[in-house]
């Protein structure tokens, strides 16, 4: 059953992503990246890792969708200001689309059929008791890097956006 439930989201993740790729109105884009973005949470949650399910759910489908709305109706895309795509740009898509399906296809080739078994699950993984003492533990120094660069990044912008009074 929890098979069933996982393809049945990841479905709707791959649907949804294509969508994204082939909409013409970039509202519509922007609506199936969202429902990408909660059925990849959904993914998360499934697989017992109910903090990246949250995390996604609140940094990805919640405000970085709201910043790429914003910009979006910043832009006020019209049907006039859009150019015509290229056969040559369109052929190079659709060859590396097919490049990514045979590679994907030989590395799905040597896939065993026991790998989706359910025995030997560690239901211990993901949770957000062993994410914190690894994160606080081990990975300390790494941590407070990144969010010293992510301190100096949201600084730096303050600077650039700034306007001199």
């Amino acid at each position: 059953m929890e098979q069933i439930l996982f393809f049945t989201v990841a479905s709707i993740a791959v649907i949804s992503a294509g969508y994204f790729v082939f909409a013409r109105n970039p509202m519509y884009a922007l609506l199936s990246l969202i429902v990408t973005m909660f059925s990849i949470a959904g993914m998360y949650v499934l697989l017992n890792a109910q903090f990246l399910g949250i995390v996604q759910v609140i940094v990805y489908a919640g405000a970085i969708m709201v910043l790429f709305l914003y910009i979006l109706m910043m832009l006020n895309l019209n049907k006039e200001d859009e150019s015509r795509k290229q056969n040559t740009l369109k052929f190079i898509g659709v060859f590396s689309a097919g490049i990514l399906l045979v590679g994907m296809l030989g590395a799905f080739r040597g896939i065993k059929e026991d790998i989706l078994a359910p025995e030997g699950i560690d239901h211990s993984v993901g949770l957000t008791k062993n994410l914190g003492k690894l994160l606080f533990n081990e990975y300390v120094v790494p941590f407070e890097l990144a969010s010293i660069l992510i301190l100096a990044g949201i600084v730096g912008a303050v600077l650039i956006g700034k306007k001199d009074l």
